[in-house]
């Protein structure tokens, strides 16, 4: 199907719970290369994380080489232009390596051209595959291909040869399982997902199970439960933005969001499981047992590895507890259900 100028699988013939349930079980391969993959470039570590702070509320002068940050540009309004991840490439000191979502590709990419100042440039990257192995076997599978990758922890990234193919392999991904990101050159992306392939734990994972796998990881996905107007307080990223930012803000949007951080936001993202069988899906109004309205559903379907529907959304803060009681309303009739607590199915990273 069309998704962001590509065309994407949504599923194999096994269809997307059996990719789902796989992917949890075993490893689930992604091809992920229509995200945008692009290099921040400057003089010194120290001038790129500067340039970059001005832009997101992470620390990233703080980042060690190899390591990687989960952020999001923000805008003088304090909402989300798009989340990226950002990496400090090992023996780059000024250079800092970004992975944007496909579908803000051109937005991002024109705001840090506008935005990052004197002295730092954005150099894109059009000519490398970016593929995601996911799941607990993902290591195990790596670990016949590409010494000694899987030592690496959970949110660094390394220089590596894939079968003599070299590659940025990070240890990260967007399922909640353990797993890992490999920027490959386009000339060897088809024979590195081939060997990946080939292995007996893996199979090919398309768009579906992607969507069902992060939204049991409790994880956002732009345009949905994310956007220009929401806030990463709201959106509940707080977690994302480091000590030293809370203290000296100095970033886009920081009025709105350090505000948030002190005070609290109006509303809040909430994980959301309906009563019953049938799933709430993005739109759906959400309502307290009076028929007032709190909210709305940002993202919803049904998680194969809960075996019920699940979703998220938003709701005023005072309805935010665990355990809330909700109507969502479903084809103009209010379907129970209540607030629940994120994630629905434990994260299992790599410690």
């Amino acid at each position: 199907m069309p998704f962001a100028g590509y065309e994407m699988p949504v599923q194999y013939p096994t269809g997307i719970v059996a990719e789902h349930l796989h992917t949890r079980a075993a490893a689930g391969l992604f091809d992920v290369s229509h995200m945008g993959q692009a290099m921040v470039v400057g003089r010194d570590h120290e001038s790129v994380a500067k340039a970059m702070e001005r832009l997101v509320p992470a620390d990233v002068a703080g980042l060690e080489p190899g390591q990687i940050r989960y952020s999001q540009l923000t805008n003088p309004e304090g909402g989300i232009i798009d989340d990226l991840m950002i990496t400090h490439p090992q023996g780059e000191d000024g250079r800092l390596m970004l992975v944007v979502n496909a579908s803000r590709k051109a937005v991002d990419y024109d705001w840090l051209r506008q935005n990052l100042g004197a002295g730092v440039a954005l150099e894109t990257i059009e000519d490398r595959g970016l593929v995601a192995l996911q799941g607990p076997k993902a290591a195990e599978v790596m670990a016949r291909h590409c010494q000694p990758v899987p030592e690496l922890a959970f949110m660094t990234a390394a220089q590596a040869l894939f079968d003599g193919i070299g590659c940025i392999v990070s240890r990260s991904g967007y399922t909640g399982e353990d797993g890992f990101e490999i920027s490959v050159p386009e000339v060897d992306a088809v024979a590195l997902a081939e060997a990946l392939l080939a292995e007996p734990e893996v199979k090919a994972i398309g768009l579906g199970a992607r969507d069902s796998l992060r939204l049991e990881a409790g994880l956002c996905l732009y345009g949905h439960d994310i956007d220009e107007t929401t806030s990463p307080v709201e959106a509940g990223l707080a977690w994302s933005i480091g000590k030293r930012r809370r203290a000296e803000g100095g970033f886009m949007g920081a009025e709105r969001i350090l505000g948030e951080l002190a005070n609290g936001p109006a509303r809040k993202r909430v994980g959301i499981a309906p009563e019953g069988r049938a799933p709430a899906r993005e739109g759906a109004v959400i309502q307290d047992e009076d028929g007032k309205t709190l909210g709305v559903v940002t993202s919803g379907g049904f998680g194969p590895s809960v075996g019920a529907p699940i979703a998220m959304g938003y709701v005023a803060a005072a309805a935010a507890k665990i355990d809330t009681a909700l109507d969502l309303v479903v084809r103009g009739k209010p379907i129970p259900a209540r607030v629940a607590k994120l994630p629905f199915v434990a994260h299992r990273y790599h410690k």
